[in-house]
């Protein structure tokens, strides 16, 4: 059986980056517009604690605020995430389609397990067309749990999956990797940190060094 291929999302596979700060700033102008917000949108502090799941983001973020409203804020920003990928704002990294379809052809299971909320990851998968080759998309919303090698662990028994290779650009998915014993690459791209980086077995800085990767070793 060939090694699953097991997707991060955002930072990835798709350029949150391009969504991600118009987003923000609507939901906070809508607290602000409420009345329970005054200062510019956190822009900054959200991108230093994104590779958190959001209900601890929320928390960071909004530690004085009810809880109520962290699941207002929440829901607004998830909701701004879906409309700014559908309206075109956002996009995949460059080869994301090439490398897919390549992995697909050589009969790798494509799966995604990401940070995101299920229906955004869905969306951006329907959106671009990547169930052509993505069979299965898990997030850390379906289980108890925040630690994506939980998240990995649920695909690896779903699957009956003996070898996997993960790939992402935080901590969460080379860990998550480590501790369900499949091998890590990291990508080298908008979100992801140097030091984070050297616990990836593997860095790439384009998609499509999986591919030269996967040549060389075949």
């Amino acid at each position: 059986m060939k090694a699953a291929m097991i997707f991060d999302m955002d930072g990835t596979l798709f350029q949150t980056h391009r969504i991600l700060e118009g987003a923000l700033q609507d939901t906070f102008q809508s607290l602000r517009d409420e009345g329970v917000w005054t200062e510019e949108a956190p822009i900054v502090s959200y991108k230093e604690v994104m590779d958190v799941p959001l209900a601890s983001v929320w928390k960071s973020l909004l530690p004085d605020h009810p809880i109520n409203i962290q699941e207002k804020v929440n829901e607004r920003f998830q909701s701004r995430l879906i409309l700014n990928t559908l309206n075109g704002s956002g996009s995949l990294y460059p080869h994301t389609e090439e490398l897919l379809s390549y992995l697909a052809d050589r009969g790798f299971p494509i799966i995604v397990a990401g940070n995101g909320y299920t229906h955004y990851l869905q969306t951006i998968v329907k959106h671009y067309g990547l169930d052509r080759w993505i069979t299965s998309v898990y997030s850390l919303q379906d289980i108890d749990s925040d630690d994506k090698g939980d998240l990995i662990r649920e695909v690896k028994e779903d699957h009956d999956l003996t070898h996997g290779v993960v790939i992402g650009d935080r901590i969460q998915d080379f860990k998550g990797a480590e501790v369900n014993h499949f091998l890590s690459v990291g990508c080298a791209f908008d979100f992801s940190q140097e030091k984070e980086l050297l616990e990836a077995d593997i860095v790439v800085g384009d998609l499509m060094e999986i591919r030269e990767y996967l040549e060389k070793v075949k």
